[in-house]
């Protein structure tokens, strides 16, 4: 975008409207940029209605910060240094609108400044963030000499690189409780199961939730306590079929002549012989 002389030696001019700027909790993310910029575009209407107009502002970008001027008088009105900057973005709903967040050198606040710029949105921030690159080049070509791109860089490795002992004690307490879950887990296993328990089996059931009829076998009858061997089951062969009222029904395979009494059947043979 630009050369690195005009970010190391000189800057880069923009002019912007600023919207102002309030404190935030956090020193980066999208939703805390975005509650602040509501906020004070919210201001900014009620201003508005009263009359007030938006203030123009100078923004100067270089490796060193950005600062804030009246583009009339040149005076400063902040200095926000480059490795006090922890984040910077712009509005991807409102192409007008570019953010970044600094803490104060004073009260150590972090404070969200918000700026409107018809055009130059976008590129004012990617102009900051080729600032931060440079930075970070100058910084290692001087070998770590150069006293003020060492504070920019120590600042902007304090706030986006997460220290590896951090990491490690967050792991070891990750781990230990996870060996605490397994060792509570185990615990109520063995207590809702004792050693040497047999859960006994359920015979299975049919889809009516019923268990099936099983025949005993003849020769699988078990004994009474007493020794001896219970009654023998009659076959199903051998019991006498009745119907619902308690009749025999008549079986024409097993009704012969020997099954009559002697009156009915002579007189069944006298039937007989006047029919021949």
């Amino acid at each position: 975008m630009h050369t690195p002389e005009a970010l190391s030696k000189h800057y880069i001019p923009y002019n912007a409207k600023f919207l102002g700027s309030t404190e935030v909790e956090q020193p980066k993310g999208t939703e805390v940029v975005r509650d602040a910029v509501r906020k004070l575009k919210f201001a900014r209407h009620i201003k508005k209605s009263e009359g007030q107009k938006t203030p123009k502002v100078e923004l100067q970008i270089s490796i060193y910060g950005v600062k804030i001027l009246d583009p009339k008088t040149k005076e400063v009105q902040h200095n926000c240094q480059l490795h006090r900057i922890s984040f910077c973005a712009d509005d991807k709903t409102d192409k007008r609108i570019f953010t970044f967040i600094c803490k104060d050198s004073e009260s150590n606040k972090h404070l969200c400044y918000v700026f409107d710029s018809e055009k130059c949105a976008e590129e004012i921030t990617l102009t900051i963030g080729q600032a931060f690159d440079l930075a970070y080049r100058k910084f290692l070509e001087s070998g770590g000499k150069d006293v003020e791109t060492r504070k920019q860089i120590a600042g902007l490795q304090k706030r986006f690189m997460p220290s590896i002992q951090e990491l490690e004690t967050e792991n070891a307490e990750l781990k230990n409780k996870v060996q605490d879950l397994e060792n509570q887990l185990r615990i109520t296993q063995v207590h809702a199961s004792p050693a040497g328990s047999v859960t006994p089996k359920s015979p299975s059931t049919d889809i009516f939730d019923m268990v099936p009829f099983s025949p005993i076998s003849p020769q699988s009858s078990t004994p009474t306590r007493n020794g001896t061997q219970p009654p023998p089951v009659p076959s199903r062969s051998t019991e006498i079929k009745r119907d619902l009222f308690g009749a025999e029904p008549f079986d024409p395979f097993s009704c012969g002549a020997g099954d009559f009494p002697p009156d009915i059947q002579s007189k069944l043979d006298e039937m007989q012989v006047t029919t021949d």
